[in-house]
């Protein structure tokens, strides 16, 4: 309901049903509108956590059966085009439906290959302009009697990078939460400055806060490294002692490549690649480089390598938590924008 809201907010012309789907009342309600409204296409991204690589991946994880009800309203509706959207396991995933196990790209064929072409695609963003690595399951369903079936455009030749999509933004040093103010100050001079620099730019391009031992960690940790290869400025607990963990956690992201998956733990130094590239920004005291932004992304640089618009209108009391895990779980706009390109609105008619 929170994110139904939201979304009904940003797009206001939007006409919002707010329900779960499994509930029978909620469904036909949907399917009615659908009917009266002469809907030509229908979308549908069922949630990915019963089969994503982040997840449990539990067997029979109720979440993975939602597919079930967009066979359902795919049947009922007859929409002249389907897009349906997940992660590239959903090609792997069993459900069961009656007393059968079933793949789900099975279950689709049988429940709709006989009125629907069907394109199945895995795909990553990155090859389709979006400044991201995001590798999705995309099918594309297009109704028999239609004379366009819809496919995929072919991927770019050019690579959009980091550099490309926030190398222009001037360093934003993080705000260390766990420091007196004149501590802060002296690790970072330029920070007011560089801050009201930032938020000149964008009111979401706000410094991530951080504590010290993971921003010194950083400080000292090149583009392209995590700080785990450091071999003194490694990562510590609170307490002192090493922190285990994989190398791509307290990672710096690359300049000259897409940028990594955007997690839902996007604002995490210590979790997947979360880390701004940074620049040699200066020396220490014993003459070691230290390297600017030593923070994670801020919302405003997750929207442009998200490929979100960047006067994207979201209501200024929305919480940047909340913020961050929705474009976490988001598919790049971009991509899908192209990928509805490939209609004309004379095919929908």
């Amino acid at each position: 309901e929170r994110r139904a809201n939201l979304y009904s907010k940003i797009y206001p012309n939007t006409e919002m049903i707010c329900g779960d789907i499994t509930v029978q009342e909620v469904k036909e309600t949907l399917i009615k509108k659908c009917i009266e409204k002469n809907v030509s296409i229908v979308m549908a991204t069922p949630p990915c956590q019963g089969m994503s690589t982040a997840g449990k991946q539990e067997v029979d994880d109720e979440r993975n059966s939602l597919i079930c009800h967009v066979i359902d309203i795919v049947k009922r509706v007859n929409p002249k085009y389907v897009f349906i959207e997940n992660v590239p396991l959903f090609y792997q995933t069993e459900i069961l439906v009656g007393k059968d196990r079933v793949l789900i790209p099975d279950l689709i064929e049988r429940e709709l290959g006989k009125h629907y072409h069907i394109q199945k695609y895995v795909i990553d963003t990155k090859n389709f302009g979006v400044p991201q690595t995001r590798e999705r399951a995309i099918i594309l369903l297009s109704r028999n009697d239609v004379e366009r079936k819809w496919v995929l455009p072919d991927k770019e030749k050019k690579v959009v990078t980091m550099r490309d999509a926030i190398g222009h933004l001037p360093t934003l040093d993080p705000y260390v939460k766990d420091v007196s103010e004149e501590e802060r100050n002296k690790m970072f001079p330029l920070y007011e400055q560089r801050k009201k620099v930032a938020m000149a730019i964008s009111p979401l391009h706000i410094p991530p806060q951080h504590v010290k031992r993971q921003v010194i960690a950083m400080q000292h940790t090149p583009t392209g490294k995590s700080a785990f290869d450091n071999k003194v400025y490694f990562p510590v607990k609170e307490d002192g002692t090493p922190v285990k963990g994989y190398h791509n956690t307290y990672s710096r992201q690359n300049w000259d490549s897409a940028a990594y998956t955007v997690t839902m733990d996007n604002r995490k130094i210590s979790s997947q690649n979360n880390v701004h590239p940074g620049n040699v920004d200066g020396v220490d005291q014993d003459g070691d480089l230290l390297y600017s932004d030593a923070r994670t992304l801020t919302l405003y640089e997750l929207m442009l390598i998200m490929s979100l618009p960047e006067d994207w209108p979201i209501p200024v009391n929305t919480s940047e938590a909340f913020l961050r895990r929705i474009i976490g779980e988001g598919i790049p706009p971009l991509f899908v924008k192209k990928a509805f390109q490939m209609l004309t609105l004379e095919d929908t008619k």
